[in-house]
């Protein structure tokens, strides 16, 4: 799936309830904020997201900071077999409502 705006994809998300909104940073980034109902696996383990994800057609929507380890990792989740998988690029961009 082609990258929505961040503020457009977690309206997407929020619309299906089997999607999963991932967000890839570091631990320590998220703890310090985070969009609500969001799942943490940093890029840097990302392989653990077949452990919590296992139907392989579950949307998924990735965000980070500014977008470059939501795109890295939306490859990496394709490569794995996922096939619903959507770049939402960065928190950065994010206005909650």
């Amino acid at each position: 799936m082609a990258m929505l705006n961040i503020n457009d994809g977690i309206k997407e998300f929020r619309k299906n309830k089997n999607a999963v909104l991932l967000d890839v940073r570091t631990k320590k980034e998220y703890n310090y904020g985070n969009i609500k109902g969001s799942v943490n696996i940093p890029v840097q383990l990302l392989e653990r997201v077949s452990r919590q994800i296992v139907d392989k057609d579950t949307p998924i929507y990735v965000y980070c900071h500014s977008g470059i380890r939501s795109a890295r990792s939306v490859q990496a989740l394709k490569d794995m077999g996922y096939n619903k998988v959507t770049d939402i690029g960065g928190i950065k961009d994010y206005i909650d409502n």
